[in-house]
C-alpha cells in the first residue's frame, strides 16, 4: 500500500471517528479503542500517528478564529480528536506489551532443555522496559497452559509457579509492613534472633513450605547457605513461586518506604536495606547451591535475581556513593555477603549500573579493613564510571581512593586523588564529591604534616579544606559528608595534640553519623573520642566511647576495632582489674541505650579476646 492510500484511509478513519463523536454515537472511548485496533495495520502506526498530529495542529489554529460556531465546532472536533490521540497511547502501550508478553513466550519455548527457566527470569526482571506488571505476569502463565500440552512438561511447571507466586504475594499484602508497627526491628540480619520481624509473620501467612521454611530460617538468623545445600527435590513450580514472591515483597517494601515523606531520609536507608537484604538473600542461595551441586538452573536463576535487584537499585535517585551496607549485617555475615555479591557481578559487562554497585562495595570492604580489595573495587568503577561519562562515581572512587591510601600511609597518593576529585567536582557542579573531596585533602594533608614534621602552617591550610568541606556538606544537608567532615577535623586536632578543640567536632560527626545510618562512622568516632577525651583525662567517657567504639566496629567486622580496644587495655594497667570493673559498671547507664545489655555484657569478653591475640 502506498504512503498516499495510507494517508487517505487514516484520515478518513480519523475524520469518520470525529464526526460519529460529534453526532453522539459514540459512548465510550473503549469504543476509539476498539476502532484504531482494527482498523490501524501493524506497521504503520507513525504513519496514523502523524497524519493525526496534522489534524490536531489543523484545528488548533482555526480555534484562533472569530467566528464563535466555527470556533466552538472546532473546540468540540478537537476535543474528539484529543480523545483518539489518548486511546492510540494507549493502543501502543498494549501493543507493546503485547510484543513483550508474544517475545517471552517465543524465548520461553524455544530455550534448551533445562534453560526455560532462565528465560522466565529474564521476562520478569523489573528493569525490562517495559516491565512487566503482575496483572501480565498473570497473563503470561495462562499463555503458557494454553500452549503446553503436557501439564508435567518445565513449562507448565513455570505457569503453575507464576500463578502460586502471584496468588502468595496476595496473601502477603496486608502483612508488608504489619511487623513494623509490631515490634520495629531491621530488615536485615542484625538484632537478636528470635520470633519477631518480617520474616515471622510472613512466615505464618504462607502455604508453600519452602518459603516458610526460608522465612523461618531468616527468621532466626541461621545461614541460608546452609539452608538451600539441605533442601532436596525442590520443584521447579516451587522454586519460581519463591521468585516472584520474593520479587513482589521487595517492590512492595520500597515502594511503601519511598512514600515515607515525614521521614525521607529514614525512608531512603530503609530502601537501601530492602535492596540490599534480598540480593544478599539471593547471593546467598547461589552460594548454597554452588555447594550442593543442585540444579545448575537454580544457581544460575539465583544470580540473575541479584544482579536484576543490584541493577535497579544502581539506578536510584538515593543510590548511596558514600556509604556502605555493614548497617545491615553483623561482621561475619558481611564478609560473606561481599563474596556472594563478587561472583554475580564477574558475569556483567562494564555498565553504569555495575559502576556504582563496586562502589558500594569498595567502600563497605574499605571499612572492614580490606583496603587492597577495596581499592581494586574502587579502581574498576573508576575506570568504568570514566567510560560512562559518570562524574558522580567517578569523583566519589577518587574520593574512596584517597581514604584508602590515607589509610595506608601512603600521603601523596591520598593528596593527589583527592585534588583529582576536588578538581572534577568544581568543573561539573557536583557539589557533594566537592564536599568529600575537601574533607579528603585536608584530612590527608594532616597526616602528611604529621609524618614530614612540617611547619604550623601546612596544619593551618590543610584545617581550611576541612572547614570548606564541612560548611558546604551544611549547605547540602548531607549529614554522612558533615559526618565525614567533622570527624576529619576531629582526627587533625587529635594529631595536633588539642583534644579540647577535638571533641566538639567529634561528637558533632557522632551525632550526623547516627542520623545517617552508618555504624562504620559511628564507630571510628566513638573511638576517637575515645583518644581524645583519654587525653584531656576525663578517664569515664574514655572508657564509655572506647566501649562503644570496640563493639561497633567489631560487630561490622572492622579490624579498627583494635584501636579502642588497645585503649581500654591501657586503662585496665592503669587502673588495675577492680577499679577497671568498677568505673565500667559506672558507665553502663551510657552504654546500654546504644548497645543493648547484650552489648555491654559482650564487651569484657571482647576485650579478652585482644588481649589474648597480642
Amino acid at each position: 500500500m502506498s504512503d498516499t492510500s495510507i494517508e487517505t484511509r487514516y484520515n478518513a478513519l480519523i475524520d469518520r471517528i470525529v464526526q460519529t463523536t460529534l453526532k453522539g454515537q459514540i459512548s465510550s472511548k473503549e469504543q476509539v479503542y476498539q476502532l484504531l485496533r482494527q482498523e490501524v495495520e501493524p506497521g504503520t502506526g507513525e504513519l496514523f500517528e502523524r497524519f493525526l498530529s496534522q489534524q490536531i495542529q489543523a484545528f488548533e489554529q482555526q480555534n484562533n478564529k472569530t467566528d464563535e460556531l466555527k470556533q466552538a465546532k472546532a473546540m468540540r472536533s478537537l476535543r474528539a480528536l484529543k480523545t483518539i490521540q489518548g486511546e492510540w497511547e494507549r493502543v501502543q502501550k498494549d501493543l507493546a506489551v503485547s510484543s513483550t508478553l508474544n517475545a517471552a513466550l517465543e524465548t520461553i519455548f524455544a530455550a534448551p532443555e533445562g534453560e526455560a527457566l532462565g528465560a522466565l527470569i529474564t521476562a520478569i526482571d523489573p528493569n525490562r522496559n517495559p516491565a512487566l506488571t503482575l496483572s501480565q505476569i498473570q497473563q503470561l502463565a495462562i499463555n503458557l497452559q494454553k500452549q503446553v500440552p503436557s501439564t508435567d512438561s518445565d513449562v507448565a511447571q513455570l505457569a503453575q509457579g507464576l500463578i502460586a507466586g502471584i496468588a502468595s504475594w496476595q496473601s502477603l499484602q496486608d502483612y508488608l509492613i504489619s511487623w513494623m508497627y509490631d515490634n520495629p526491628e531491621p530488615l536485615g540480619f542484625v538484632g537478636v534472633p528470635g520470633q519477631r520481624g518480617p520474616w515471622t509473620v510472613w512466615a505464618k501467612q504462607v502455604k508453600s513450605p519452602l518459603m516458610r521454611s526460608l522465612f523461618q530460617t531468616l527468621a532466626l538468623q541461621q545461614p541460608v547457605d546452609e539452608w538451600i545445600s539441605q533442601q532436596d527435590n525442590i520443584s521447579l513450580s516451587a522454586w519460581v513461586e519463591l521468585a516472584v514472591t520474593m520479587q513482589c515483597l521487595q517492590q512492595g517494601l520500597v515502594a511503601w518506604f519511598n512514600k515515607q515523606a515525614y521521614n525521607a531520609k529514614a525512608g531512603a536507608n530503609l530502601s537501601t536495606s530492602t535492596f540490599l537484604t534480598f540480593a544478599a538473600i539471593w547471593s546467598q542461595l547461589a552460594n548454597g547451591l554452588r555447594q550442593s551441586l543442585t540444579s545448575s538452573n537454580y544457581l544460575d536463576s539465583c544470580f540473575q535475581i541479584t544482579l536484576q535487584i543490584l541493577r535497579t537499585f544502581a539506578q536510584t535517585k538515593d543510590f548511596p556513593l558514600y556509604g556502605g551496607i555493614f548497617a545491615l549485617f553483623s561482621g561475619d555475615r558481611l564478609r560473606s555477603t561481599l563474596s556472594y555479591f563478587d561472583e554475580p557481578l564477574k558475569q556483567v559487562e562494564g555498565t553504569q549500573e555495575k559502576a556504582r554497585i563496586l562502589t558500594l562495595l569498595g567502600y563497605s570492604l574499605q571499612a572492614l579493613g580490606q583496603l587492597e580489595p577495596a581499592k581494586a573495587f574502587a579502581q574498576e568503577a573508576l575506570e568504568i564510571a570514566q567510560t560512562r561519562g559518570d562524574i558522580q562515581c567517578e569523583i566519589a572512587n577518587l574520593n574512596h581512593l584517597s581514604r584508602a591510601c590515607v589509610t595506608q600511609k601512603d600521603y601523596e597518593s591520598a593528596i593527589n586523588y583527592s585534588q583529582r576529585a576536588l578538581i572534577l567536582a568544581r568543573q561539573s557542579g557536583e557539589r557533594l564529591g566537592e564536599a568529600n573531596a575537601l574533607a579528603n585533602l585536608g584530612y590527608s594533608q594532616v597526616f602528611q604534616g604529621q609524618q614530614l614534621q612540617s611547619e604550623l602552617e601546612v596544619y593551618e591550610s590543610a584545617i581550611q579544606y576541612l572547614q570548606q568541606g564541612l560548611e558546604l556538606s551544611k549547605r547540602l544537608g548531607d549529614e554522612q559528608s558533615q559526618a565525614l567532615c567533622c570527624s576529619s577535623l576531629g582526627v587533625a586536632y587529635l594529631v595536633l595534640s588539642q583534644p579540647q578543640s577535638a571533641i566538639p567536632y567529634l561528637e558533632i560527626a557522632l551525632q550526623s553519623a547516627r542520623i545517617s545510618g552508618d555504624l562504620y562512622l559511628q564507630g571510628q568516632n566513638f573511638a576517637s573520642l575515645a583518644s581524645a577525651y583519654y587525653s584531656s583525662q576525663n578517664i569515664e567517657m574514655a572508657m564509655t566511647t572506647g566501649s562503644l567504639g570496640m563493639y561497633l566496629l567489631e560487630q561490622i567486622g572492622s579490624v579498627q576495632w583494635r584501636q579502642p580496644a588497645g585503649l581500654l587495655t591501657i586503662l585496665q594497667g592503669q587502673l588495675g582489674d577492680t577499679a577497671f570493673q568498677n568505673l565500667l559498671k559506672q558507665c553502663r547507664a551510657q552504654i546500654i541505650p546504644v548497645i543493648g545489655v547484650d552489648g555491654y555484657d559482650y564487651l569484657p569478653l571482647l576485650l579478652n579476646q585482644y588481649q589474648q591475640s597480642l
